[in-house]
């Protein structure tokens, strides 16, 4: 099995989260970034990627982003801050 990765997204610093899973990071927030798929993200404007960790195992990725859209949205913002203080969006730091 391939791996995967846990992401965030926000509209802005502070603003509405979202947690997804993907078993390919780049291509996915790209999809996210040009509005290819009706949805939540789509509907918010949910295009900066505030937060990613990736897991070895595809099935470990998904477990983890069911934790986490279970978390307070304190703990959400918590684990952001610690890797992102500055709620800077990352997608370039992704495709670089």
């Amino acid at each position: 099995m391939r791996g995967g990765w846990v992401y965030l997204l926000t509209n802005r610093p502070n603003g509405t989260l979202y947690v997804g899973v993907t078993n390919d990071l780049v291509r996915r927030i790209w999809e996210h970034r040009q509005g290819t798929a009706d949805g939540f993200t789509k509907r918010y404007g949910l295009t900066q990627l505030v937060y990613f960790e990736e897991h070895g195992e595809i099935l470990l990725a998904i477990q983890r982003e069911k934790a986490i859209k279970h978390w307070s949205r304190a703990w959400k913002a918590r684990l952001i801050l610690d890797l992102n203080p500055e709620w800077r969006d990352l997608y370039e730091d992704i495709i670089a």
